[in-house]
């Protein structure tokens, strides 16, 4: 992306990365939660999250609601929003582990492209690619915000899986059928990828 301002120069941190680590006494990495509305994408990061905490792991969790609050308040649903969405997520998730947080970021963000951008953001093994795989029936059944019926009537344009496409990521670094899972299996699925991946100490967090 062009940097618009061309008298600015990137401020090296005297705190490096590993020095935050340390402090934490784990890595960080971004746990990037993607799938359709209603796939359970939130309900599980938070779900991480919880277990994570009781044992001392600094999280954070970027919900696709609650960033529409603030940071992306200025943006719809239009396919160019919805990247410039993404790529703003991607930015801030790249400077939260730098803090040395694990950060969960829990959006739909439907396009290939835009995740993958936002994976050649960070260090390779950084960015980690969870999909939350659910049949849109269920996904639709599960909505209690009635999003997907307004969306079929018409009065939501741009909708993921009704008038816009998802793109399913063809190599995450793990598929969770949220459908078929009970919460509690897919949360220590995830537990296990992070011990897999060296970034947390293998303990079961679950029991």
């Amino acid at each position: 992306m062009t940097i618009k301002s061309t008298n600015t120069v990137w401020h090296h941190a005297t705190i490096s990365r590993q020095d935050r680590e340390r402090l934490h006494n784990h890595k960080s990495v971004i746990l990037w939660f993607t799938g359709l509305s209603g796939s359970g994408k939130s309900t599980l990061a938070h779900a991480v999250e919880e277990h994570l905490h009781k044992i001392g792991i600094s999280t954070f969790v970027l919900d696709g609601d609650n960033v529409r609050h603030g940071l992306c308040s200025d943006l719809g649903f239009s396919d160019s929003d919805r990247v410039e969405n993404i790529r703003r997520i991607g930015e801030l998730a790249k400077l939260m582990i730098e803090a040395g947080v694990i950060t969960l970021t829990a959006f739909i963000s439907p396009f290939k492209s835009d995740r993958d951008n936002a994976r050649k953001r960070v260090p390779h093994g950084d960015f980690l690619e969870i999909y939350c795989l659910c049949p849109i029936e269920t996904c639709e059944q599960r909505d209690v915000k009635g999003l997907y019926k307004k969306a079929r009537a018409g009065e939501i344009p741009f909708f993921t899986g009704i008038d816009s496409p998802y793109e399913a990521p063809e190599q995450p670094a793990l598929v969770v059928n949220t459908h078929e899972e009970s919460l509690a299996e897919s949360v220590q699925r995830v537990i296990d990828l992070l011990v897999q991946r060296g970034v947390i100490k293998n303990i079961d967090v679950i029991a």
